[in-house]
């Protein structure tokens, strides 16, 4: 099952018959509707877990492929960069130190201007 697109077929077809088999089943022996589809759930995820780790893996890689495929060497060191920033508690752009503010003759603000935004 090389190929992507059969891997997700059987995988999404076959979870869903493990799952709607065992709660037929089950209602039809008579549990109520919501214990039914409980067993029926753990059923399908024991049964998918035991005969679906092909068809898992290679629709995983194909996500893995389709995720990957436009990336650069470039989106590669800024995800990392961004990685790295983020597992060593890295300071983002809005806690870094604001600039000194301009003199009044570069703001070109009026003296009364600036003494109201100091007063703020």
């Amino acid at each position: 099952m090389s190929n992507p697109r059969t891997a997700w077929i059987v995988y999404i077809v076959l979870r869903l018959l493990f799952f709607a088999v065992p709660f037929a089943v089950l209602y039809a022996i008579g549990l109520t509707p919501w214990v039914a589809a409980v067993f029926a759930a753990l059923i399908g995820v024991a049964l998918s877990v035991i005969f679906l780790a092909r068809s898992r893996s290679t629709a995983s890689e194909s996500i893995y492929e389709w995720r990957n495929r436009d990336r650069t060497a470039d989106d590669i060191v800024e995800d990392e960069a961004v990685d790295a920033g983020a597992s060593n508690g890295g300071a983002s752009a809005a806690d870094a130190p604001s600039p000194a503010p301009a003199s009044r003759a570069e703001s070109g603000a009026t003296p009364a201007a600036e003494q109201r935004r100091n007063d703020s």
